[in-house]
C-alpha cells in the first residue's frame, strides 16, 4: 500500500518534495510506495506537481484511490526511484480553504443548526451547502463577520489520530457530520481548530488561522428546499 505522507500531523501537510519508488505502471499512471498527493475525495480535488528523474520529468495531472493511489501523468514514467513536487501555490490554496471552510460550517451549524451536507474547495474559492436554511443578507453578513472574527485569534489547527469511542464523547456528533461516518471505522484522522472545531476528515489543512486571510462570501443561491449554497474566497 502506498504511505499518504500528508496523514500524520498538520506539518506533514507541508511536504512540498519527496523521494519515493515506482510500485506498479500504467499507460497513463503510477503507483508509489508513498506520496504527499492528495488524491480526489471529500470535496478536495487532488493535487497537481510532477515526477523527476535522471533523465526527464513527467506532469502528474491528477490522483484517484480507485484501485490503489493512482497518479494519472502526461508520459511515460521509468521503474525504480523518482523525485516528486507538488504544485505548492494548488496545494496550498486547497489547506486554506478547507480549514476556512471547517469554521464557516461550525459558525453556521452553531448560530442556525444548518448542516453541512455537502462541499467542493478549489485552490482560489470554495461552496458549501447547508440544509435546512434560507440565509437573508443580515445572517451572510452575519456568518462572515463571525467567521472572520475566529480566524482573527489565530488559532493553533492540530491533526491527530483519534478512537471513534473517544471523540463521540467531546463532540457533537451532527455538527461535525460523524453520524454519517460508518460504525465500523473505529479509529478517526482528527482536524481540530484549537477552541473552536473538532472534526474528522481526510482532507490538508493549514497550522494556524493567521494562514488564511479573511473569509468574503461571494454568493448565495437556493438548492432546493431549505437548502442553500454559500460561495466564499479568502481574501
Amino acid at each position: 500500500m502506498t504511505e499518504m505522507l500528508y496523514m500524520p500531523n498538520v506539518e506533514a501537510n507541508y511536504i512540498r518534495e519527496w523521494e519515493a519508488n515506482v510500485m506498479a505502471k500504467g499507460e497513463d499512471w503510477v503507483e508509489l510506495d508513498k506520496t504527499a498527493f492528495y488524491p480526489e475525495g471529500g470535496g478536495q480535488p487532488s493535487d497537481t506537481g510532477w515526477i523527476d528523474w535522471a533523465m526527464g520529468r513527467v506532469r502528474v495531472k491528477s490522483v484517484t484511490k480507485k484501485g490503489g493511489v493512482r497518479h494519472f501523468v502526461e508520459g511515460l514514467v521509468p521503474e525504480g526511484k523518482v523525485h516528486c513536487v507538488l504544485d505548492w501555490d494548488r496545494r496550498f490554496g486547497h489547506m486554506r480553504m478547507h480549514t476556512a471552510q471547517h469554521i464557516v460550517s461550525g459558525v453556521v451549524f452553531d448560530r442556525f443548526g444548518a448542516r453541512t451536507v455537502g462541499n467542493q474547495l478549489y485552490h482560489d474559492k470554495a461552496r458549501v451547502d447547508f440544509h435546512p436554511i434560507k440565509f437573508s443578507q443580515e445572517q451572510l453578513a452575519a456568518i462572515e463577520q463571525e467567521a472572520n472574527e475566529i480566524i482573527s485569534r489565530n488559532l493553533e489547527v492540530q491533526i491527530t489520530q483519534e478512537l471513534r469511542s473517544e471523540l463521540e464523547k467531546r463532540v457533537n456528533e451532527e455538527r461535525c457530520n460523524l453520524d454519517l461516518i460508518p460504525k465500523s471505522v473505529s479509529n478517526l484522522r482528527v482536524i481540530e481548530v484549537a477552541g473552536f472545531d473538532v472534526c474528522p476528515c481526510a482532507g490538508t489543512h493549514v497550522r494556524n488561522t493567521n494562514e488564511l486571510g479573511k473569509v468574503h462570501i461571494l454568493d448565495c443561491e437556493s438548492k432546493g428546499k431549505d437548502r442553500c449554497r454559500l460561495t466564499y474566497e479568502l481574501i
